[in-house]
């Protein structure tokens, strides 16, 4: 159940990114993603207000309060070094690296919480992690320039934290973690829209993708945040993380863009390591 859950998020994860992709070559990024955020919170209120997760322990140990703050703002800190990397050009730099995320709390799962696992699973958890980084379309042929790659580490290290604070969050109660994270990153962006004054030209036609974007990326968080809870802790963050397969292929079906050799390996390793980890 648990690796289900992942997967899915994963599916999720790559379909929001995939629509925020589009809508983000004709209007700023910065737009889309704060109303999307909003969205999100507002996906959030309403699941809690149905299920009364708001009575869920808010501080103290198991609490969600400032597990979800922190995983907003390292999430946020995350998309704004992607963000700004992604505008160097080097996106053949920026977009794996910043996949390598994944590796902050898979270590973090082996070496704080003691997850045990089998040498295959291992292995299997290793080849869909490098499978993500391939998936990403890595294109080192013009070297690796300082600046996109330290702002792809900083991408990196703000998604890894989040997910670690998400997961420390779902212990209590994974919706009201997931809240409080739309809760924090909404007000962030509130703040740049105070600053910015627009919306960036975004209107009623937009609507129905920004409501796709807001609520497929809450549920991912989510749907990640419940598997972390349901079974190990590792291999969830390692399926959670299969996002940049879902967003290439659906680029590859849709807007008919070219997949690279290297691509194709990812997603090749990739699905060998979730077959391996399925198996065992």
């Amino acid at each position: 159940m648990a690796s289900l859950l992942a997967l899915v998020s994963s599916l999720l994860w790559g379909s929001a990114d995939y629509r925020a992709g589009i809508l983000s070559k004709n209007f700023p990024a910065i737009a889309v993603l704060g109303t999307s955020q909003a969205i999100g919170l507002l996906t959030g209120v309403v699941l809690v207000s149905i299920n009364g997760e708001w009575s869920a322990q808010a501080f103290g140990t198991g609490g969600y309060f400032f597990p979800g703050i922190a995983a907003g703002l390292c999430g946020y800190i995350g998309l704004i070094c992607l963000y700004a990397g992604l505008a160097t050009g080097k996106m053949g730099v920026v977009s794996p690296v910043s996949s390598l995320s994944a590796l902050i709390p898979f270590a973090y799962a082996m070496f704080v919480k003691d997850n045990q696992l089998s040498a295959v699973v291992m292995a299997g958890a290793l080849m869909a992690i490098a499978g993500a980084f391939f998936a990403s379309g890595p294109e080192v042929s013009q070297g690796l320039p300082l600046k996109p790659l330290l702002l792809a580490l900083g991408a990196a290290l703000g998604f890894g934290t989040a997910l670690i604070a998400m997961a420390i969050g779902s212990e209590g109660s994974a919706l009201a973690t997931m809240t409080m994270m739309r809760a924090t990153t909404f007000v962030l962006s509130l703040g740049i829209l105070l600053r910015f004054r627009n919306f960036g030209g975004l209107g009623r036609k937009q609507i129905p993708a920004l409501i796709f974007i807001g609520v497929a990326d809450f549920l991912a968080n989510l749907l990640l945040g419940v598997a972390t809870t349901k079974g190990v802790l590792a291999l969830a963050m390692v399926l959670g993380a299969l996002y940049p397969i879902a967003t290439a292929l659906l680029a590859f079906r849709f807007l008919h863009e070219r997949l690279h050799k290297a691509q194709y390996v990812g997603i090749a390793l990739a699905v060998s390591g979730v077959a391996i980890i399925s198996a065992f």
